[in-house]
């Protein structure tokens, strides 16, 4: 035991570190740090700003800093979560677990091992952005002074703690049978939105003084932050109404300020203690359901096949004497092509569809086909603009597990080489792959399709149409490309909640208004989008 427990140590920091070594080599992480890049060079060139009614902060290092810190703590905690869940999956897949199962590591030990590498990796990017902001001050000239802990205070004690804790709570989703799959990647969504907003946002324009349970449930630190900065601003201006907003795309304001950091105080820097202890609780709570690589032993109700009678082994000791095997002359049929001389009326290319639609919609419960038939129908008896507004929304975020297999089927199940050695396996299952899919698109949102042609609302019905045809483009290149599910569920929730939900123009992908709705532009990027799942596949199909 003393042995076991002096060699810990050695063995966590061995298996972070494998585990860490191997997420930096992917592409996933690669593409991940690009963004972050993008983002800090975004902010230098002013498309993001942060701005507090008709003021901005001067770019010194305390401002940079927690400009950084806020986008590090919204958005890095959301798109993080995506990138470092599948720790366990990868262990299980490679058979890694097996042989970790073997030896005397405990599931705490394992789940703490796990989370603290998932930790690593965001931290990483962290880095990355903290970097920028010192490369912004540097590049950006107006204030030349540099003062490191203004700069790199709110991305240490604001950004790692919502870092540490979405590491342990990747943990926890993968060692639950439930949230495991996509229905976590779509639930953490949900719930990293109530996580900012149960920190207080909404109370951030009232400008009254926070109490400490606001403090401690002040996820990623940004209401913290937003409040010495609008202090600073009453201090210069009492006419300030407290307005605060992150922007991308507008025009800075006008109005500049000098602001010099956040004071810190001993309740802000509990709450942020607070947020790694919670994040340590977590990852002990993600060893409770873990089922160390046992398939007997994960939480999932299964139901034992009782051997029927004639599978029963006799109890008797009896010799059974077979007959001497005798050789007959065999000879395979030859390949027949089936013509319009067999059957005038088939068509392959709809048969194809017709069991692409059967495999994507396999597997699926009653209550699920319940759900899907009662949209249908509330598109249909709802009125017009509730419809398209409201309905639509949840019949088209429905069949997202189904759309978001799409593409990536074959990988999952290992059926690439038999399926892509089939002929004209390019010219044919890739587009009746995608039929299938715009085909449960029109299933479960046809009421609104209707609709809009009983209407004669030309221009809904295109922008309807427009998006029946971008998700399933959109899920088909996801899948091809990342050969995951993962993509599509995580980009296609948060666009699917910014855009239609919220009837943004231009990003309005299901026409949800007759204002936001913008038909060419999804139709000439599903068709953009299905050329880039081709070509994606062919490349597949030259190393296959």
């Amino acid at each position: 035991m003393t042995a076991r427990i002096r060699n810990a140590p050695r063995v966590l920091y061995h298996m972070v570190r494998a585990d860490f070594l191997e997420r930096v080599r992917r592409y996933s992480f690669l593409l991940t740090l690009a963004v972050a890049v993008y983002v800090g060079y975004a902010a230098f060139a002013e498309k993001i700003v942060l701005r507090l009614d008709d003021y901005r902060g001067i770019y010194n290092s305390a401002w940079l800093g927690g400009l950084m810190g806020i986008v590090c703590s919204a958005f890095l905690s959301l798109i993080g979560f995506y990138v470092v869940k599948n720790s366990i999956q990868r262990d299980e897949q490679t058979r890694v677990g097996r042989v970790l199962a073997t030896t005397p590591m405990t599931k705490r030990f394992y789940t703490f091992a796990k989370s603290i590498s998932n930790f690593a990796v965001l931290a990483s990017m962290v880095l990355v952005m903290g970097a920028a902001a010192l490369l912004m001050q540097l590049l950006r000239g107006e204030d030349p002074h540099l003062h490191l802990w203004p700069l790199l205070a709110p991305l240490i004690l604001f950004a790692l703690p919502a870092m540490a804790f979405v590491a342990a709570l990747a943990v926890l989703f993968e060692t639950l049978p439930v949230l495991r799959g996509g229905v976590g990647n779509i639930v953490f969504f949900f719930f990293w939105i109530f996580l900012l907003a149960a920190g207080g946002i909404d109370s951030l324009n009232n400008g009254g003084t926070r109490t400490a349970f606001q403090h401690f449930r002040d996820f990623t630190g940004i209401v913290a932050e937003m409040d010495n900065m609008q202090t600073a601003v009453r201090k210069i201006d009492p006419t300030y109404k407290g307005g605060s907003s992150l922007n991308i795309g507008e025009k800075p304001p006008m109005r500049r300020f000098v602001w010099t950091g956040i004071h810190w105080t001993p309740l802000m820097l509990e709450s942020r203690l607070f947020w790694l202890l919670a994040a340590a609780f977590v990852a002990w709570l993600a060893s409770f359901p873990f089922h160390r690589f046992d398939p007997a032993r994960e939480w999932a109700i299964r139901r034992k096949q009782k051997p029927s009678s004639a599978e029963t082994p006799a109890t008797e000791d009896r010799t059974v004497l077979l007959p001497k095997a005798e050789r007959f002359p065999t000879h395979l049929s030859p390949l027949q092509r089936r013509g319009n001389t067999q059957r005038p009326n088939a068509n392959p290319f709809l048969r194809l569809v017709v069991a692409e639609l059967r495999l994507m919609l396999q597997g699926q419960r009653w209550w699920w086909y319940i759900v899907a038939a009662g949209l249908l129908i509330a598109c249909l008896v709802s009125p017009l603009s509730a419809s398209r507004s409201g309905v639509l929304l949840a019949a088209w975020i429905w069949p997202i597990l189904i759309w978001s297999q799409m593409g990536c089927r074959e990988a999952r199940f290992n059926t690439q080489p038999l399926l892509f050695s089939c002929e004209r396996s390019l010219g044919r299952q890739l587009p009746a792959l995608w039929a299938a899919g715009v085909g449960i698109a029109i299933l479960t949102g046809g009421g609104v399709g209707i609709r809009l042609l009983l209407a004669n609302d030309w221009h809904g019905f295109a922008a309807w149409f427009a998006g029946a045809c971008f998700i399933p483009s959109f899920a088909l290149a996801c899948g091809i490309w990342s050969g995951s599910s993962k993509m599509f569920e995580a980009i296609y929730t948060v666009w699917w909640y910014i855009g239609p939900a919220h009837q943004i123009p231009g990003i309005d992908f299901m026409g949800t208004s007759s204002t936001s709705g913008t038909p060419g532009i999804f139709a000439v990027a599903s068709i953009l989008l299905v050329a880039i799942a081709y070509y994606g596949r062919r490349v597949r199909l030259g190393y296959i």
